[in-house]
């Protein structure tokens, strides 16, 4: 790549990004609001489709395939490999959105 000033400047704020995350109670702040997100967006879609009985499959099949590609991105790589940041991340996402999806399924079948 070329050096502009844009690149530049990109590359200094990934550098500094990944020193910010280095810090061992930031990458866990991250990760927790990472799966608190997750567990929103579950009741949140989960209350949401349940509103229209229209969309039902289509949120049901749409979840299904986010949490298999997730699965897939974080089970194919070495132990390793899943200390990434964003790897980690994401996983945090679907497991909070499958909790929400449970705790949905249990307050319904109350």
């Amino acid at each position: 790549m070329q050096n502009t000033r844009l690149n530049n400047l990109f590359n200094v704020l990934t550098r500094r990004l990944a020193e910010w995350i280095l810090n061992p109670w930031r990458r866990v702040s991250i990760l927790i609001i990472s799966f608190l997100l997750g567990f929103f967006l579950g009741s949140a879609v989960a209350t949401t489709a349940g509103q229209t009985a229209e969309w039902d499959i289509v949120v049901a099949g749409t979840l299904v395939l986010a949490t298999e590609i997730a699965n897939r991105i974080f089970y194919n790589r070495s132990v390793l490999a899943r200390q990434v940041f964003w790897v980690q991340a994401i996983n945090y996402l679907k497991v909070g959105l499958t909790y929400s999806l449970f705790l949905e399924a249990f307050k319904l079948g109350s």
